[in-house]
């Protein structure tokens, strides 16, 4: 059996937006091992990966990514994280979510299951893993209090990556199909002068931003 395999690689460079952000590099992957072709009324579930109750991918960061998928030009059929948890309790929880594509059979033997999976009218799922978290930090802040207030002096840096890999699952072929990945490395500054004044890096946006798009891209380039 052959398999046609693409590695589409797309980096932005860093970009500036004075006061409100710091800088931030992002890199996308892209791996397609079949294509995904999404019709008319079915959907897309996006879903973070929780191993245990001290692990799991930011829900923040799920909610950010359907928002983006459903939005816009290309837009998906986005089922929320919370409803499609909700309605398929506890089969999705840490404990008893699927880890592998042919764990999905397991999931189906419960016709509670696969009613709800044909309710949804679901045709993929894109399983979320990755965090962000803080990798440096330098720098000091001093205030004190004067007659005339408070005052601050100094200057602190610090740095944050966002590492996340999303998995799109055919639900309906019950196999893996590709895999999309995001990585974001930002600097934040924290300047000041009486006043401290944070200049922030958006990473974990800016890997969601980035990850989206390449999935709106990953279903619609499928589809010509």
């Amino acid at each position: 059996m052959m398999i046609n395999m693409s590695y589409i690689r797309v980096k932005f460079l860093p970009f500036y937006l004075l006061i409100s952000a710091g800088c931030t590099t992002v890199t996308i992957e892209e791996v397609q091992h079949t294509e995904a072709t999404l019709v008319e009324g079915e959907s897309v579930v996006v879903i973070g990966r929780r191993t245990s109750n001290d692990y799991e991918t930011e829900p923040e960061l799920i909610s950010c990514i359907g928002k983006v998928l459903s939005k816009g030009d290309n837009q998906l059929n986005v089922i929320p994280e919370q409803t499609f948890m909700d309605n398929l309790y506890p089969w999705f929880e840490p404990r008893t979510a699927p880890l592998r594509v042919r764990d999905l059979q397991r999931l189906l033997a419960y016709d509670a299951v696969s009613q709800k999976f044909d309710d949804f009218n679901v045709h993929y799922i894109i399983w979320i893993d990755g965090n962000t978290e803080t990798t440096r930090s330098s720098g000091s802040i001093t205030c004190s209090l004067g007659t005339g207030g408070i005052g601050c002096f100094g200057f602190g840096t610090w740095d944050k990556k966002a590492e996340y890999e999303a998995s799109i699952w055919d639900y309906k072929n019950k196999k893996l199909i590709g895999k999309v990945s995001s990585e974001a490395d930002g600097t934040s500054y924290m300047p000041a002068i009486v006043i401290p004044i944070p200049i922030i890096a958006q990473v974990q946006a800016d890997a969601c931003k980035g990850m989206a798009v390449q999935l709106k891209h990953f279903f619609n380039n499928s589809q010509g």
